[in-house]
């Protein structure tokens, strides 16, 4: 399976934005936008006005990289928002809300969602009740999701419970650190998204 094994903090400065790729190194001063807030290359701090399709694919990128999908996956999630009756902006947002991996980090088992997305292809989270192992996999509500008996040992996993009282968890998600156990309450809506992401420039650079 194809994926993105280069340094994720140059993405962060590409876009200009923190995409939280590095867990708590993006909450501390160690994180590559506090050192060095311009574009990552020889010429990245030149200042360059971006042209109408620049900013609508700088928006795309944006979102690809903050939820760790290459380009075809990501053209098949917009695809299915547009055919659902949903407005097509919004649904591709929440179509990649609900992926397992992204749930996982949601619900504070893993730091970032590159780490979520190696708990769950590793086999170390039930959904449920049964294994899987499948990143992209979409949670439906009244899923359960938790890590398997044999995995809440993991240094990851524990350490990340432990701080569960620091992370907000949104309103969508029923968390039980006790029981180490998550539960997909209802389906998440645009507003509850909050990365400032502007999807309608993502439509826009598809309709083209």
């Amino acid at each position: 399976m194809a994926r993105y094994t280069d340094a994720v903090c140059r993405l962060c400065r590409r876009e200009n934005m923190k995409l939280f790729l590095k867990g708590e190194r993006c909450l501390s001063d160690k994180c590559a936008i506090n050192k060095r807030n311009y574009a990552p290359g020889q010429h990245g701090q030149r200042r360059t006005k971006l042209s109408e399709y620049g900013l609508q694919l700088r928006e795309k990128q944006k979102v690809k990289r903050t939820y760790g999908v290459l380009e075809s996956q990501f053209r098949r999630y917009f695809q299915k928002a547009a055919r659902s009756k949903e407005v097509t902006g919004s649904e591709l947002l929440v179509l990649l809300e609900r992926r397992l991996d992204n749930v996982v980090y949601l619900m504070g088992f893993a730091d970032s969602r590159p780490q979520a997305r190696q708990l769950v292809q590793h086999g170390h989270i039930r959904v449920n009740g049964r294994r899987v192992n499948i990143p992209s996999f979409l949670i439906k509500q009244g899923d359960i999701v938790e890590p398997r008996e044999k995995s809440r040992g993991l240094d990851t996993v524990r350490s990340t419970v432990e701080r569960l009282t620091q992370k907000q968890i949104p309103a969508w998600i029923h968390i039980d650190s006790e029981s180490m156990r998550g539960v997909v309450q209802a389906l998440p809506k645009r507003h509850d998204l909050t990365m400032p992401f502007h999807e309608q420039l993502i439509v826009e650079l598809y309709s083209k």
